[in-house]
């Protein structure tokens, strides 16, 4: 049985990659540039990815997933589409991309940062998407 931080931690993990898909799902009809929309899709399905092994490790351990509530993915989408309004350029949406990809790296780094803390498999869990969304913050790079 995990402790009360361990199924903190593993849950804001899991809204982590679901704030990156809901994200990327509402920039997707806004990208023009085929690249960039290829680069986006790659990114939506390794995040799947990591939410399907946090989704059976969760079930594994009877932890109930808590996803992003309706109203924040309502907001999300509204600043979206607002940021994108005067300026859907490539260049404008790799940023957006970019900064959302930094603080969930800054999020799950401080997670890791307390290891001591985790069970370790909680820990892989944080650390191999921690290393999928540093490995998307290159590659978004070659966008702007």
């Amino acid at each position: 049985m995990l402790n009360d931080y361990n199924v903190k931690a593993v849950n804001d993990a899991y809204k982590n990659a679901h704030i990156a898909m809901q994200s990327i799902s509402d920039l997707l009809p806004e990208v023009k540039d085929a690249g960039l929309k290829r680069e986006l899709d790659y990114e939506f399905k390794g995040y799947e990815t990591h939410i399907n092994d946090m989704s059976a490790f969760m079930k594994d351990n009877g932890i109930e997933p808590q996803d992003i509530n309706a109203f924040k993915k309502t907001m999300m989408k509204g600043a979206i589409k607002m940021k994108t309004f005067f300026d859907d350029s490539k260049n404008k949406i790799a940023d957006m991309m970019l900064k959302g990809t930094v603080m969930g790296i800054n999020e799950l780094s401080q997670m890791q940062n307390e290891k001591k803390n985790l069970h370790e498999d909680v820990s892989a869990l944080i650390d191999g998407l921690l290393k999928t969304e540093e490995t998307y913050e290159k590659r978004l790079r070659k966008f702007l």
